[in-house]
């Protein structure tokens, strides 16, 4: 494919991209629709933040999406969500950048939030993860609390009513016990779902996960999502693992990225976040991700990213 044709299919896409080269020039694009092609408002219902570094980007979709005291308030015990399954540093970006959740645990507490707890159901060994990820010193330095998942113990049944196929599941009890949750996940490749991004995350709520699997993964992720819906979904695409996915091989399968894509709206983050990645990693068709349009069908939300509000806002 010659350079024009390149970008004729980012236009036609709509991505916003950066590109790994040989001198790791960034080629941008726009992801998802500008705000013109749906009512226009102050308050964006879903932000895509371009070309900064993490507390930055967090700060400007805030911005769009009207601030953080409209989903934290003065008093609320509030749980953060990031990904931390892998035994992996920042820089390999297997799990969310600690240097989002510091940013996003200030504006809570800057919010009055009287609980900050923090935690994931890891993959690889739990302390490893909590430690090389960053995220356990990023989470006590900012005075937040880490909690731990690896004891079945920290879980309780419960139902699941709207659920197609996952009817009940064992989820954390820092979750049922919240009064709101924000979910962090980091954007990347995986092998069974294609893609995890703000959906998948919702793997590390519960205890038995490989349920999902046995009884068809892509339900089973929209399923649980239906579960206590979290207030925000705040998509960590700075690196991003583009191939060997979930966690990477080495530092070849990661991309430098650089964007954040934030909304209220579960499905249509997934949506916007999955056209950005899709053109990251070709091999990878949208409509194969069957669990974003399994998640509409649920009323989850809109993968129509032209009948909402978007902002996009590069730095």
């Amino acid at each position: 494919m010659d350079r024009r044709d390149f970008l004729k299919t980012l236009a036609a896409a709509g991505a916003l991209v950066s590109v790994k080269t040989s001198g790791m020039m960034d080629v941008m694009a726009s992801t998802v629709p500008s705000a013109g092609n749906a009512a226009a408002s102050d308050t964006a219902d879903l932000a895509a933040i371009m070309n900064g570094e993490p507390a930055a980007m967090l700060e400007a979709a805030m911005k769009e999406l009207g601030g953080i005291g409209r989903f934290v308030k003065k008093g609320d015990k509030i749980v953060i969500k990031p990904n931390i399954g892998w035994d992996r540093t920042p820089e390999l970006a297997g799990n969310t950048n600690p240097d989002l959740i510091t940013a996003l645990i200030k504006m809570c507490q800057e919010a009055g939030a009287a609980e900050i707890k923090v935690f994931d159901h890891t993959c690889d060994n739990w302390s490893r993860c909590y430690d090389h990820s960053g995220i356990e010193a990023a989470v006590k330095k900012a005075g937040a609390t880490m909690v731990y998942a690896h004891e079945q113990s920290s879980y309780q049944q419960v139902d699941i009513p709207n659920g197609k196929t996952l009817k009940s599941a064992q989820v954390h009890k820092a979750i049922i016990e919240c009064d709101k949750w924000i979910n962090v996940p980091v954007l990347k490749n995986h092998g069974g779902a294609l893609m995890t991004c703000a959906m998948k995350n919702h793997m590390g709520i519960v205890w038995d996960r490989r349920a999902f699997h046995s009884r068809g993964l892509h339900q089973c992720i929209a399923d649980i999502c239906t579960y206590k819906p979290a207030v925000l979904h705040i998509v960590d695409a700075y690196r991003t693992v583009a191939t060997n996915g979930p966690q990477g091989r080495s530092a070849s399968d990661v991309v430098l990225t650089k964007a954040l894509f934030a909304s209220t709206d579960i499905v249509a983050v997934d949506t916007a976040a999955g056209k950005f990645f899709t053109q990251i990693n070709k091999s990878i068709n949208f409509d194969d991700i069957e669990h974003i349009p399994d998640g509409q069908k649920l009323g989850l939300g809109t993968m129509n990213l032209e009948s909402i509000n978007v902002k996009r806002v590069r730095l």
